[in-house]
């Protein structure tokens, strides 16, 4: 018995004491900590505001209806309705696109894949998205001209381009050596050097693409705002139980010792 107390002491502690670790590494080595917070209100009621404006017209999220992210976010209907929702569906509806299947095949090669759950799919989850959005750099031999360092190959153009700007991607040549010894050159990405002034600061943007990654990582689980809030509820009240399971084992077996 007393390894047992002891045993769920020591899971409480690690659960309490374990921090949520940031991304690193991933694709190039270049997936960035984005410091998303789910718990901020206002930078969710933000990255709501971009994708809808951005996003939504390509990219659905079909798991999330307009009317439970009100709720959560604290808005109203008419804010929604007025502001967020240009797709024409029903305030309880989901958020579908305006984009046909065949319009997406047409322009893109393939449909915008749907985003509900990008934030949970992919390796790094927010930290993933905030360093795809600012990863985007010009390339001319792709056919809508851009490229993207943390996801080669995107048919996506970058959207938020106005706000960035433009840069390009700085290679350098590296010298390494084949199978059989033959010197072989390969290049290795160095930094994004701007080409254009977008119509914000380099850290203006940084903070859109924080709030995109914190609204995208809510939609991924809605539930994780109520989640994270009762967590520490749940462990105080299992550390009490345990500690009360401990004082009844101590009485019942008193006699005995």
């Amino acid at each position: 018995m007393n390894k047992l107390i002891a045993l769920v002491f020591a899971t409480l502690s690690f659960v309490a004491s374990t921090p949520v670790l940031a991304a690193s590494g991933g694709d190039h080595g270049l997936i960035l900590q984005s410091d998303a917070n789910v718990n901020d209100r206002e930078s969710l009621q933000r990255g709501a505001k971009y994708f809808m404006n951005y996003c939504l017209s390509c990219h659905s999220l079909k798991y999330m209806r307009y009317s439970r992210m009100a709720e959560d976010l604290g808005l109203t209907e008419e804010e929604v309705m007025g502001s967020l929702n240009f797709t024409g569906t029903k305030f309880g509806e989901t958020m579908t696109v305006a984009m046909q299947q065949a319009d997406g095949d047409k322009w893109f090669g393939k449909a915008a894949p749907d985003l509900s759950l990008t934030a949970r799919v992919k390796h790094g989850g927010p930290d993933w998205i905030y360093s795809y959005l600012k990863s985007f750099y010009l390339d001319p031999s792709r056919p809508l001209g851009w490229n993207n360092l943390v996801f080669p190959g995107a048919s996506m153009p970058h959207v938020l381009w106005e706000l960035q700007g433009t840069q390009a991607a700085v290679y350098e040549s590296h010298a390494a050596h084949g199978p059989e010894g033959t010197p072989t050159g390969t290049q290795v990405f160095s930094h994004f050097e701007p080409v254009t002034a977008g119509s914000l600061s380099s850290k203006e943007y940084d903070q859109v693409a924080r709030d995109i990654a914190a609204f995208l990582e809510y939609v991924g689980e809605p539930a994780v705002l109520q989640r994270k809030s009762i967590g520490w509820v749940v462990l105080l009240f299992l550390s009490l139980f345990a500690f009360v399971a401990w004082l009844l084992k101590t009485e019942y077996w008193s006699d005995v010792h």
